[in-house]
């Protein structure tokens, strides 16, 4: 433990979290509501951290909305599923303390901020018919629309995201059948909504927290950057915070929350930490892995998971906000009929439409010589996907871009272009169009998981949601990328029940605590699932408040107990 205390304090706060995000935001809430006060510490110019880039979904086992709505689900369901996912990486009690406290500060933030949530139709969990204790729907939430406008000097200071529609919700988008047919969305709404500044998906998210923060005064620094932990050597008792006026050193009476997210802008921590190679990013350039720099000097314990690297590109011409190539993921694309994806060999290698089993396919090794054999890789496109529906940003009624990928009247031709075995292309186009006809794959099982059809998938297209035939010239390639995943890390800080950031002497540090993506994801494992991240924010900010405030949740006790685990 450190012993760094400065001659003199700055400012004193009973709570400082550290990030903006879900995580940060909800612990700096909870705490006023204990009648303590509360800091937040932003190093970028804007609030609402990656769960402002986020789709928005919020995954709660067992919720009083979807009760309402007469859908049925438990705790022990919602446990049995995690479960799976952690694939033995997380304990049976870290598993059931998400689960538990998901639903609870999920109606919390209800009651004391007005967060406005709703059940989001027909959307399955990932391995829904697939898993025993997977849901057809009911476990996904979204946000209502949130009126930006009433963040009053804020509006233009809480993030939004370059890359999702957040002026549609989840309901408008699967209703007129999903990203596959972005042409059929209800645009004059989705006009409406932005131009009232009503924001959906993580974007509303966000905002709501940012509201809850600003109605309690809570203040939010920005352009204020964590540098160091302050400890008196028995309890984390403050941080160091670079201002544009230099260092100011807040006293944390109760405890500190980081809730930094995560690292994929580092990328010797991509290599080191994630293990993935050379990675592009959707988030912005804090996302440093700011939670190992501040907590490793205090003796943090870090646990990892095995991940998967995520596929993206850049379309030439869009930038971020920093003046970056903008990066978008491809999983909107992969799926989609008239699509497939292709090694340097011309074949197939895995379920492009279900991205949990496809990406791990990426970072595969052969050993006998040394190589990646499914990447490089490219997706495949003919003329009919390309009339039909959206590549990313590139409508159908939009030219193609110059210079993105190789566009060829054959497909021999477009495996010379790309470099790829053209023999091989045209025998597994043959394989994929007889696939695509009879609406099975057999070689791989696209379209055989519900949440692809919702995610990707074009529902209106029959037999198979996810497959179409390749027939019509030009064809079109284009070489993916490896990219992060949005900020949800592989790699985190080991927490207790209570958030606590436990050191490796199997204690916890006291005064610590981590939240969101700056946590290790032992309870889901080697296994995402959308809305996880979202609510593990949630979660995690609020159990960790609880205990500095010194109201521990019990609720996990009584669930071993009834359960009994």
């Amino acid at each position: 433990m450190l012993n760094n205390l400065p001659e003199k304090w700055d400012a004193e706060f009973d709570l400082v979290a550290i990030g903006s995000g879900a995580g940060g935001l909800c612990a700096a809430i909870t705490a006023h509501e204990y009648g303590q006060s509360a800091l937040v510490v932003e190093k970028s110019s804007q609030v609402g951290g990656v769960t402002a880039l986020s789709m928005g979904e919020v995954w709660v086992a067992g919720n009083h909305l979807a009760e309402a709505e007469g859908i049925e689900d438990s705790v022990e369901a919602g446990f049995g599923y995690l479960r799976t996912l952690s694939m033995g990486y997380g304990s049976d009690l870290s598993i059931l303390n998400k689960v538990v406290h998901a639903r609870h500060a999920l109606k919390f933030f209800e009651e004391k901020v007005g967060l406005r949530m709703e059940v989001i139709k027909g959307c399955p969990d990932y391995y829904y018919k697939h898993n025993d204790h997977a849901v057809a729907e009911g476990r996904m939430l979204e946000c209502v629309p949130f009126p930006g406008a009433t963040l009053g000097d804020w509006q233009h200071k809480t993030r939004l995201s370059p890359q999702m529609p957040y002026g549609m919700t989840h309901h408008d988008i699967f209703s007129a059948g999903g990203s596959a047919n972005m042409m059929k969305w209800d645009f004059a709404r989705m006009g409406e909504r932005l131009t009232r500044d009503e924001r959906c998906l993580g974007p509303g998210l966000a905002a709501y927290f940012v509201k809850g923060a600003l109605d309690r005064g809570i203040p939010l620094w920005t352009e204020s950057a964590a540098e160091e932990l302050i400890a008196d050597g028995e309890r984390v008792v403050g941080v160091r915070v670079r201002r544009a006026d230099g260092d100011v050193f807040v006293k944390a009476n109760k405890g500190v929350v980081v809730a930094v997210s995560s690292y994929e802008r580092r990328q010797d921590f991509n290599r080191t930490l994630g293990q993935q190679l050379e990675l592009g990013s959707m988030v912005f350039s804090s996302i440093d892995g700011a939670n190992f720099r501040l907590a490793g000097p205090l003796g943090a314990r870090n646990a990892n998971v095995p991940d998967i690297t995520s596929l993206g590109f850049t379309v030439p011409g869009e930038e971020d906000e920093e003046g970056y190539p903008l990066w978008r993921t491809a999983l909107s694309a992969l799926g989609q009929p008239h699509t497939m994806v292709v090694n340097r060999k011309g074949q197939r290698f895995g379920n492009e439409a279900f991205y949990r089993s496809f990406y791990y396919k990426i970072d595969q090794i052969e050993g006998s010589d040394q190589h990646h054999p499914n990447f490089p890789c490219w997706v495949i496109m003919d003329s009919q996907g390309r009339e039909k529906y959206p590549f990313v940003s590139i409508t159908p009624d939009q030219e193609w871009p110059a210079g993105f990928g190789a566009v060829a009247d054959t497909l021999e031709e477009l495996a010379a272009m790309i470099g790829i075995d053209g023999k091989n292309l045209v025998e597994t186009v043959a394989r994929f169009n007889r696939f695509a006809e009879l609406g099975e794959d057999p070689d791989f099982g696209r379209g055989s998981h519900p949440w692809s059809e919702w995610m990707c998938g074009d529902p209106f297209h029959k037999p198979n949601a996810n497959l179409g035939t390749l027939l019509k010239g030009p064809f079109y390639a284009v070489e993916m990328k490896r990219m992060g995943g949005t900020a949800i890390p592989s790699h985190g800080l080991l927490t207790d029940q209570h958030s606590r950031v436990m050191g490796w002497d199997d204690k916890p540090i006291e005064g610590l605590y981590a939240a969101g993506n700056s946590v290790a994801r032992m309870e889901t494992g080697a296994v995402m699932q959308s809305g996880v991240s979202n609510a593990r924010g949630m979660t995690h900010g609020w159990l960790a408040a609880r205990h500095a405030c010194g109201d521990p949740s019990k609720l996990l006790e009584q669930e071993v107990a009834r359960l009994g685990l």
